[in-house]
């Protein structure tokens, strides 16, 4: 699946990537809409809610690389594709013309569609949803996203966590897949109704990024890294940051 328009919600950039194993590197986000998960904390729903479908634009490949190419000024840098789901999309085209231009590609998604072209991808995050989101993973289509990856990529995994069922979660996804680097993330709890720009609680970040951290610790998890939201701390949930 490399034909085809690709459903975007927004393309903007550069910023700085705000979470996982790339944050702090410059980027450039192209975020498609779409998303077979209904998590209940989703924090990009203009991507997700089909009430914001009208705002998302059927493109070409060779038209979202020309615009990541005016955004960057020509200068290649990573290209994170996000969503919603990104899987969803026929993105494989994109990734072969801007990586022919020198750009790097980064995906994130639950794990819930393997394509063919995650193979061409320099990093996938797959990030499966804990209990708190109300959605259930399922391994198969997880196992068949490293399959299709391969060792192209770097594949590593990504839990946000809220509570301790959810850091439960996390150690026995973790266990599943001792071969991946694990990143956590404290919740970032939005009310899931109103504007998609919704302010964040800082304040509530900060405890549950605390007691992540002494949690990790006093379980002697070493081999976890747990990172904030970066992007979060510093623009709330602003679009287009």
């Amino acid at each position: 699946m490399t034909g085809g328009a690709i459903r975007v919600s927004e393309i903007f950039g550069p910023t700085i990537q705000g979470e996982g194993t790339l944050i702090g590197e410059p980027t450039v986000f192209v975020r498609t809409g779409g998303c077979d998960y209904r998590c209940g904390w989703c924090d990009t729903l203009h991507a997700v809610d089909p009430t914001f479908r009208d705002t998302w634009r059927p493109m070409t490949a060779e038209a979202i690389l020309a615009r990541v190419r005016d955004l960057s000024g020509g200068r290649p840098l990573v290209v994170s594709l996000s969503g919603g789901n990104p899987a969803i999309q026929p993105l494989g085209e994109l990734i072969a013309l801007g990586r022919g231009e020198g750009y790097r590609f980064a995906l994130e998604t639950q794990g819930s569609i393997p394509r063919d072209w995650f193979a061409a991808l320099d990093t996938l995050v797959l990030s499966p949803k804990p209990p708190s989101s109300g959605m259930a993973p399922d391994w198969q289509a997880f196992e068949a996203c490293l399959a299709a990856a391969g060792a192209a990529p770097r594949t590593v995994m990504k839990i946000v966590v809220f509570d301790a069922a959810d850091y439960r979660f996390a150690r026995e996804a973790a266990a599943r897949h001792p071969q991946l680097a694990v990143f956590l993330q404290p919740g970032n709890l939005v009310t899931g109704k109103a504007s998609p720009d919704e302010a964040a609680d800082l304040e509530a970040l900060a405890a549950r990024m605390r007691w992540l951290v002494e949690t990790v610790i006093a379980d002697g998890w070493f081999a976890a890294r747990v990172l904030p939201q970066l992007h979060v701390l510093l623009w709330g949930n602003r679009r287009g940051v």
